[in-house]
């Protein structure tokens, strides 16, 4: 996006390359980790009503199933809509608005009363997950350029963080039986709050009158493609982590279930340290160094996993991933917003990639098991992790440079 700027970018639009001091790109980072931490909590909060929400609708374990696809649809379908808007009323409006219009839904699921109401309200709050998503990351990308270090991993650490969060709170309110349409309701209150308070303090970039707006639906550049197959392989490891570990525990090794579930608790544990810690691996040895090494810690975690005989070592083995695709995810949407001149169609390019392999990864461990076992499916995680390995040169993307010709962050791609 370009335009004419002022220092402190909070009443006229900034360009790419507009100068900035330190102490506002500091409130821009704190602003925008705060968002991603409102993100999360929408999630983990939605996430420790579903039973009350199957219970309330008398749906089906299959129909649930069916319905909680829909999220993944709905993102998928809008995701591309986000850089339109930001082009149209300028970053931080826009991502007020969508972070809004996040937070608010998340009351929608708990006030259908069967599931073709439940499926469309999905629909919705899907979409806005994915809004919202692509245009904190566009964000993000900008402000780490500005910069000139990485936060990208921190910002998604603090996604995790804020997700932990938002499921202790719903923990709680499940075990004290409140009906989830009121404690939706003030979640969805307070995150909205919270998430107007922390966009005030974002970058504020507007594109120039001549600049064309992107389109409204468009294919994903090619280099959004293929930075986004790293960041499948990624996602269909955590979601097999965060959704069978407990179940391969119990099942294949006789756990009993509270261990079982701590191992998931665990994973999601390791997997938001590891991301907040993850900015400073970043700096010190580049992405392409970075995800190589995750990925040899993610094999040698499924390894484990596959070989475990004790549940210690599977959950040693499930660690050992987590922290190994912990900052993927993170680097893959930083590498899609510097591949070419649409950031936020990049983005949402590899958004609904990760996307996708996050829908289609518990079904595909579940069907992989049924037809075999267990124990294949984690192998095939293990195969994918290998890919981390393989492709992790395709994050070594060239990075702007921020204003006043200092460098934004550096393309590690002579150390790789």
């Amino acid at each position: 996006m370009a335009g004419t700027g002022t220092p402190d970018g909070s009443l006229f639009p900034l360009s790419p390359l507009s100068p900035l001091p330190q102490d506002r790109l500091r409130r821009a980072r704190r602003s925008i980790a705060l968002v991603f931490l409102v993100h999360g909590s929408v999630t983990g909060n939605f996430a420790t009503r579903i039973p009350w929400i199957q219970d309330h609708t008398g749906i089906s374990a299959g129909q649930l199933g069916l319905a909680l696809a829909f999220p993944a649809i709905g993102a998928s379908l809008a995701m591309p809509l986000a850089g339109r808007i930001s082009h149209r009323f300028g970053a931080r409006t826009a991502l007020r608005a969508l972070l809004a219009l996040w937070t608010l839904s998340l009351v929608l699921p708990a006030l259908s009363p069967g599931l073709s109401a439940l499926c469309p309200a999905l629909l919705v709050y899907g979409a806005a997950s994915g809004t919202a998503d692509v245009a904190m990351n566009a964000l993000g990308v900008e402000t780490e350029d500005r910069l000139g270090r990485p936060i990208m991993s921190g910002l998604h650490g603090m996604w995790s963080a804020g997700a932990l969060l938002g499921s202790a709170a719903g923990t709680l309110a499940a075990h004290a039986g409140w009906d989830a349409r009121l404690h939706l309701a003030g979640a969805a209150l307070v995150l909205t709050l919270l998430g107007a308070a922390a966009c005030r303090g974002v970058l504020d970039l507007r594109s120039a009158p001549e600049e064309h707006p992107p389109p409204r639906f468009a294919l994903p550049p090619k280099s959004a493609l293929v930075i986004g197959v790293i960041g499948f392989c990624a996602v269909f490891a955590e979601g097999a982590g965060l959704d069978w570990s407990a179940v391969y525990l119990r099942d294949r090794l006789g756990t009993d279930a509270g261990l079982a579930a701590a191992s998931t608790t665990a994973f999601a544990c390791t997997m938001a340290a590891a991301r907040l810690a993850g900015d400073k691996v970043v700096a010190r040895f580049g992405a392409v160094r970075t995800v190589r090494a995750g990925g040899v810690l993610a094999v040698a975690g499924g390894l484990l996993i596959v070989a475990a005989r004790h549940p210690v070592t599977a959950m040693a083995g499930f660690g050992l991933i987590g922290l190994g695709i912990a900052v993927v995810v993170p680097l893959a949407f930083a590498a899609a917003g510097r591949s070419g001149p649409a950031p936020s169609q990049a983005i949402a390019g590899v958004a609904t990639i990760t996307y996708t392999s996050g829908l289609i990864a518990p079904s595909a461990i579940g069907q992989i098991a049924q037809a075999s076992s267990l124990t294949v499916s984690f192998a095939l995680v293990t195969a994918l992790a290998c890919g981390l390995v393989v492709g992790a040169r395709v994050l070594a993307v060239p990075a702007r440079t921020a204003s006043g010709g200092a460098p934004a962050v550096a393309d590690d791609l002579e150390r790789s």
